[in-house]
């Protein structure tokens, strides 16, 4: 009777004991929410905050079920009845058109939580981008652009460099690339290979604009790029055929395949077009041949689920290109193996960890020549071969208690590269001229971000030491020269705030540090683009800058948003060109740290839904970018930054309807720039029209076409310092299959 008794009472405590529901939460796109609350309609007191895989253990009532609220800043609140079961997917819908999850900061957040200008361009908005490569779709944003005007389908890699908020770049990149945590940009010029991805494997992309070194180091002073990588969950495919004027080809690829070892994914995109001749028809000469580019990238990946928000995954990416430089003589080619190894571990409680290894292996080749004043000959003067390699590592963990989010991660980058030189005199090679060095970059960082009700407030900081070292030079048989080394020690700290107001209404602020070390080809490689010679420069210093930000963020539920901003950022001591001596045939110039240059504007971007079938976007930005100090030269002082353009602005029209396709206008428009600090070499101000359309046929099939440039509008590119031009007309029809 007594043991009946016990078993009774034993049952009963059974039936009281709490139980767990498991709930992961994401938005539309199937990226994770941090942060959202689950709260218990009846017991406010029981709430839990979802951790960085996205994820919450919620105790449910004794029944095993309860009624919960779920609610996250930006999105709309969900009521549900939440069982002790399996994990359960809660998919919760923007506030706004335009609300989405922002990850370029290291902590996912929505939009109207961060302090910086921040636009996310989806797979879908790149693939309807006339354009045809990724920095082409890029051009949507206004205040984005390479180096030189030109497309980086018919560019020399060595141009390539990307500007944001008027910082202008040289062959290296002020704005950081990267994905998935791994640096892109060039390990030894800095520059940026934007056909590397396979098109179809990118699933959109964040555009943080503003200093980041805080938490990416070095290059992230005009701020940061995302590629998100297409992650592989199901069985599917996509082939995408596409054929363009000037003799263009575009084939893509994509098959993903989930299995009980494993989610695999195989992308490949095959590129090749005859280009045109960007020199100008008043100059152009016997001489003058297309830019062109043959090209091939293709990834595979393996991923392993351990459980949800839990993982490891290893990838490869391989790009190969061959690229004609406008002469017969002239020309460039690239091999680059890319290797990543991840995991992904959600930790005890709210907390996550994630480390990475990557590295690549690179090799690269130019030719150069000297032409004749009237463009009727050339001859070889110089072979470059320049092989290199990078290696590194990065480890991030990160938790969340209630409002406060916790980020703490270090990374360490080294990169190794020759620099082989062999000189052509009277059609013979001469004793090669050998450059090598060795370049490392160490950090830790920090963060701390805090979200009470209606504020957001992020603390971060990096310290960085960087260095320049094993450095020499050898011609031919003759002893090694040592060449100078740097090392320097960079502390970069930057506050964000963001002020929810009435009608949802977000006031932001932000203050930074950044930096941007010198990249080996700066520091040892005399470059040449066209008949412009820069000379290296080892004895460069890093460039630090100094900036602050504010501005706002206006949702219109259902409708649209607009984003305005403030920006001010002086950068000292920017590496730039310095003319030495120039003819009308030729330009000479010196890699040198400049004194200071500053960049103030502002900048206006919005969407607008003005009906369920049309959608207008666009953007504006001015940039007064100058140089404001140099003690070697004060003529220059007050001249503009070279390749950044006091006005630029972009306009999207976008119609769809489901019996018809889409049909989407979008207009670039940019106002006069320099090509080189002095100012001599002026490039006019420009207007292009692009065009997109596309249809569907059956459930599988989906035909469209482009033009770029709709009106043939004359584009100057660059002055080198004889005028090359932009992209002329160039249609494309495609077909898509899925």
């Amino acid at each position: 009777m007594a043991s009946r008794a016990l078993l009774l009472v034993l049952s009963m405590d059974a039936l009281g004991q709490p139980q767990t529901a498991r709930v992961c939460i994401q938005d539309q796109s199937g990226r994770i929410l941090v942060g959202a609350r689950i709260q218990n309609v009846r017991d406010v007191t029981n709430s839990s905050f979802s951790d960085r895989s996205g994820c919450a253990n919620f105790q449910v009532d004794a029944d095993g079920t309860s009624l919960v609220s779920i609610a996250s800043t930006g999105f709309r609140s969900i009521q549900m009845q939440l069982r002790a079961s399996n994990p359960v997917k809660v998919v919760m819908t923007p506030v706004s058109v335009s609300q989405v999850l922002v990850i370029a900061a290291r902590v996912p957040l929505p939009l109207d939580a961060t302090a910086s200008s921040v636009l996310w361009l989806s797979q879908k908005k790149l693939n309807e981008s006339a354009g045809l490569t990724l920095d082409d779709a890029l051009r949507q944003v206004a205040g984005f652009q390479l180096f030189r005007r030109t497309s980086s389908w018919v560019a020399n890699p060595t141009t390539q460099g990307t500007s944001l908020h008027g910082l202008g770049s040289t062959a290296a990149s002020r704005t950081l690339v990267l994905s998935d945590q791994v640096p892109l940009n060039d390990a030894f010029g800095g520059w940026v290979h934007w056909d590397e991805a396979p098109k179809l494997a990118v699933a959109g992309v964040d555009l943080m604009r503003g200093g980041a070194s805080d938490l990416y180091g070095s290059s992230a002073i005009g701020g940061v790029i995302d590629v998100i990588p297409v992650v592989p969950k199901h069985l599917g495919y996509v082939l995408d055929l596409a054929g363009a004027s000037h003799f263009t080809t575009d084939l893509n690829a994509l098959v993903t395949q989930s299995t009980r070892y494993g989610d695999a994914l195989a992308a490949a995109t095959l590129f090749r077009t005859d280009g045109y001749i960007l020199i100008d028809p008043s100059v152009r000469g016997l001489i003058d041949t297309p830019y062109n580019v043959h090209s091939q990238a293709g990834r595979v990946e393996w991923r392993h689920p351990l459980g949800i928000g839990d993982g490891v995954f290893v990838r490869g990416n391989l790009l190969n290109e061959a690229r004609n430089n406008g002469t017969r003589v002239q020309s460039n080619g690239t091999r680059l193996w890319r290797y990543i190894a991840g995991v992904d571990c959600v930790l005890s409680g709210s907390g996550l960890m994630r480390l990475r290894l990557y590295g690549d292996n690179e090799s690269y080749r130019q030719s150069f020549s000297a032409i004749s004043s009237d463009r009727s000959s050339e001859r070889l003067t110089r072979l470059q071969r320049v092989p290199s390699q990078q290696e590194g590592g990065a480890v991030q963990v990160s938790a969340s208690r209630g409002m406060l989010t916790f980020v703490a991660g270090g990374d360490l980058m080294d990169t190794r590269a020759t620099d082989d030189e062999t000189p052509i005199v009277g059609g013979a090679s001469q004793p090669v001229q050998s450059s090598s060095a060795r370049q490392r970059q160490v950090g830790i960082y920090g963060e701390l971000l805090w979200q009470p009700t209606n504020w957001s407030i992020a603390f971060s900081s990096r310290l960085d030491r960087f260095r320049s070292f094993d450095a020499q030079q050898v011609i031919g048989t003759a002893a090694p020269i040592r060449l100078p080394a740097t090392d320097e020690y960079v502390l970069d700290p930057r506050l964000g705030i963001v002020r929810k107001i009435v009608g949802g209404v977000s006031l932001t602020a932000s203050t930074f540090r950044a930096f941007r070390g010198p990249t080996m080809n700066e520091l040892y490689r005399t470059g040449q683009v066209g008949q412009q010679i820069t000379k290296a420069n080892p004895r460069l210093l890093s460039e630090r800058a100094t900036g602050w930000e504010a501005g706002s963020l206006f949702p219109v539920a259902r409708v649209g948003s607009l984003r305005t901003s403030y920006f001010w950022t002086q950068v000292n001591r920017p590496i730039a060109a310095i003319t030495l001596s120039s003819t009308p045939a030729s330009l000479l110039e010196m890699r040198e740290n400049l004194g200071q240059l500053t960049s103030r504007g502002v900048a206006v971007e919005g969407e607008w839904k003005v009906t369920n079938w049309l959608h207008l976007d666009g953007g504006y930005q001015y940039a007064d970018s100058t140089i404001t100090k140099f003690s070697s030269d004060p003529l220059l002082v007050g001249k503009w930054t070279a390749q950044v353009p006091r006005n630029s602005a972009t306009a999207q029209l976008r119609m769809e309807r489901s019996h018809v396709g889409v049909l989407d206008l979008q207009l670039r428009t940019s106002g006069q720039q320099f090509d080189d600090s002095a100012n001599q070499y002026r490039l006019a101000g420009y207007a292009q029209v692009d065009f997109y359309a596309d249809h569907g046929v059956g459930q599988h099939f989906r035909i469209y076409t482009s033009v770029q440039n709709l009106g043939g509008n004359r584009l100057e590119a660059g002055r080198t310092p004889v005028l090359t031009l932009g992209i002329p007309r160039t249609a494309l029809i495609g077909l898509r299959i899925n």
